[in-house]
């Protein structure tokens, strides 16, 4: 899968970022939620990233 880095917080690879794939969706980088309560698939996890960098993502037509 080819990576191209859309929007993030910092320029070192170790913050929450949002990524388009070549697949034609999103892969976003952020902190792994636990504690949940949820009951999701092996294969599912479920990450956290500030809401603005959502906004900025959908401000810059980036998404």
């Amino acid at each position: 899968m080819k990576l191209t880095r859309l929007v993030g917080e910092c320029e070192d690879g170790e913050c929450p970022t949002i990524y388009a794939t070549d697949r034609g969706t999103l892969a976003i980088q952020g902190g792994k939620v636990t504690n949940h309560g949820l009951s999701l698939p092996p294969h599912e996890t479920l990450v956290e990233i500030p809401i603005e960098l959502a906004r900025k993502a959908v401000r810059d037509n980036l998404i």
